[in-house]
């Protein structure tokens, strides 16, 4: 029996400049390596800025050799998987595989990106020939299903996010922005999401985190000029617009930095904090020249487009739970067609045989008659063997391993080689 398995490091537990670490620079040595090291039969990688996520088939299944082929593509200590890396089986990976295409599973609920780099995944192994008979069915389905729920719930219009409304709020406040000195403070979730509105609506940025190796890592994938941590922090009236969103368990943002920053610099400063606690000290709000905005407020203003998202989500969810008992059926199923042809092949073989001897028996040589012989043999074996083959097939979708056990017995089944 095939085993399918996802294992994965998402943005839900590293943050970019981890996540950056885990991706593979090379993905046609990545699918070789896999290959070869890995004891999957079939492959298909799924790789963008939110995650990295190997989809297998494999019937001795072998996580530690996954994760050492994993650390020697990236360069990484195996150790460095431990709390980064995600590991699901069979069922949970196709809730997850369904869950990806119909956009729950993203940083922004039903986001559009993700079903098309998932199309883009599995034609590349289909091109590569690394997927085969379990993964692409898997991955055809999905996207269909996935498809299927955005049509009916809509999850996927006028989807927004508190970094993009971050951005909006720039964009209405301040005059020119693209003419403004923008940074962004942090490297997590939040920063990506304005990093990323930032980048479709074509402004330039700064983006700093407390080493430069994060900067650069979260630079290089996202987007945004990599700056030092200490420059900012001495250096704020260089700056007409902050988007701050870090996890720093103290004020980053001060009364006396903003202040000082303000009498050195011509013009106001906006600053939004999308950080969760605050980082900006609130009493910077009462400094001249200063339009500040925090979390609570910019979160307030999508609160009307969260909340219909999250009606829409109970529905796509629940389309979803209906789907996927179909699609475990149609998986399973699967696992017993290749019995199934193996018995109809035999059985066919043995007919052949009895027809020609009976035919030399006959001396029968008219080719009309022998056509009426052959198809009347055809059609007793079929209709013999097609019942006990459908029930097995039933069998199977309703996971009754017991009576595809006793069927390979019966008929004497082994599975051949590759």
């Amino acid at each position: 029996m095939s085993n399918i398995i996802n294992a994965r490091v998402t943005f839900r537990n590293s943050p970019i400049h981890i996540l950056e670490k885990f991706t593979f620079k090379d993905l046609d040595s990545a699918y070789e390596s896999f290959r070869t090291h890995s004891n999957l039969n079939e492959l298909v990688i799924l790789q963008t800025c939110n995650r990295v996520e190997i989809f297998g088939s494999a019937e001795d299944m072998s996580i530690e050799k996954i994760k050492k082929t994993w650390a020697s593509l990236s360069g990484l200590e195996e150790v460095a998987f431990k709390e980064n890396f995600e590991v699901a089986e069979d069922s949970e990976v196709y809730e997850h595989l369904l869950k990806l295409t119909a956009g729950l599973d993203s940083m922004v609920v039903g986001e559009e990106q993700i079903l098309g780099q998932v199309k883009d995944a599995i034609t590349t192994a289909k091109e590569m020939r690394t997927s085969g008979e379990y993964l692409n069915t898997l991955f055809d389905k999905a996207i269909k299903i996935g498809t299927r729920v955005r049509n009916a719930t809509g999850i996927n219009k006028g989807t927004i996010s508190v970094g993009s409304m971050a951005v909006k709020l720039a964009e209405e406040n301040i005059d020119e922005l693209k003419s403004k000195k923008i940074l962004l403070i942090g490297t997590g979730e939040a920063a990506t999401l304005v990093a990323k509105s930032l980048n479709k609506r074509g402004y330039e940025f700064f983006v700093t985190s407390r080493t430069m190796e994060r900067s650069k890592a979260f630079a290089e994938t996202v987007g945004g000029t990599p700056i030092g941590f200490e420059d900012i922090l001495s250096g704020f009236s260089n700056y007409d617009v902050l988007f701050v969103a870090t996890i720093a368990p103290y004020f980053l943002v001060t009364f006396d930095r903003i202040r000082d920053a303000i009498s050195k610099k011509n013009g106001g400063m906006m600053i939004l904090d999308l950080s969760n606690p605050r980082t900006v000290d609130e009493k910077v709000a009462t400094i001249s020249g200063i339009k500040m905005m925090n979390l609570d407020q910019i979160a307030e203003m999508v609160d009307k487009n969260i909340r219909y998202r999250s009606n829409q989500r109970t529905t796509a969810e629940k389309i979803i739970s209906e789907e996927l008992s179909v699609l475990e059926a149609h998986m399973r199923r699967l696992e017993v067609e290749p019995v199934v042809k193996e018995i109809f092949k035999d059985v066919d073989v043995r007919r052949a045989k009895e027809l020609e001897k009976a035919l030399r028996m006959l001396g029968e040589t008219d080719q009309s008659k022998i056509k009426i012989i052959d198809d009347l043999t055809k059609a007793v074996v079929e209709g013999i063997i097609s019942t006990p083959m459908n029930n097995l097939r039933k069998a199977s979708e309703q996971a009754d391993d017991n009576l595809l056990d006793a069927a390979t017995k019966l008929f004497d089944y082994k599975k051949k080689e590759e």
